[in-house]
């Protein structure tokens, strides 16, 4: 990249021309082949949520995440209903395009129009949604909003630095590992140390492109065996 400096000499960043705040992600379903992902309803979706995080038997899901688990039914809907109100949060059901089932939710969170950054968050795909192409798909629509509709700088994805599978599926992604935060927080009681991982606008239209190929239905074999890894689509050299 090219180096700028001020009248002084001293480096400083790069123009951005004509930039100007950008909007809030609509409040609108995005759709894809696999999925459908909306704005959560609790009224709606809730019980299908709930039915479908039941499947993970052992309370996997919920490890580094900073609710859950749930006692039952009436707990879950509550706390759903509370994640709705948080301040700059937007919370999404991923809707199987099979079964027609809410089978697991995500956020736009952190969201700086100014700057053109936003965070997904809150991630928690039930067993009915994991290493399935429709929890792909998903994080792709969700990119696509923020990045070909709304035109923002920079998509931010943070786990528990302990949460290897996190860490993995951002990497697969294609989001570039950025560093440790340490004692970022107390979650649960516990210490948290927060990795954090980023796109970039200009590496968007690579990564757009990767997830075009692999989400190809020719990418799948009759038994529905990917032919090629995203995680290879989406590697720098």
């Amino acid at each position: 990249m090219t180096e700028h400096v001020n009248h002084l000499g001293q480096p400083i960043g790069f123009p951005v021309d004509g930039w100007t705040a950008r909007d809030r992600p609509a409040q609108t379903p995005m759709i894809g082949r696999y999925c459908r992902v909306e704005p959560v309803d609790p009224e709606r979706h809730a019980r299908d949520l709930y039915a479908a995080n039941s499947e993970d038997r052992d309370g996997r899901m919920w490890t580094y995440l900073p609710w859950g688990p749930y006692a039952g039914f009436e707990d879950y809907l509550a706390g759903l209903k509370t994640g709705l109100l948080r301040d700059n949060f937007i919370t999404c059901a991923v809707i199987d395009a099979r079964s027609g089932m809410a089978v697991g939710v995500a956020s736009y969170l952190n969201i700086n129009q100014a700057a053109g950054s936003i965070e997904v968050g809150g991630i928690a795909y039930s067993p009915l949604l994991q290493r399935k192409p429709a929890g792909t798909e998903a994080m792709f629509l969700m990119m696509r909003r923020v990045f070909d509709e709304l035109g923002y700088r920079r998509y931010e994805w943070k786990c528990n630095a302990l949460n290897a599978p996190s860490r993995a599926a951002a990497q697969r992604y294609g989001f570039r590992f950025e560093g440790i935060f340490r004692q970022a927080d107390v979650v649960k009681g516990r210490n948290r140390d927060t990795a954090w991982f980023s796109i970039t606008d200009s590496e968007w239209p690579a990564i757009k492109a990767a997830f075009e190929r692999w989400l190809d239905p020719a990418n799948f074999d009759g038994d529905g065996e990917q032919r090629e890894s995203l995680s290879t689509l989406t590697r720098r050299e």
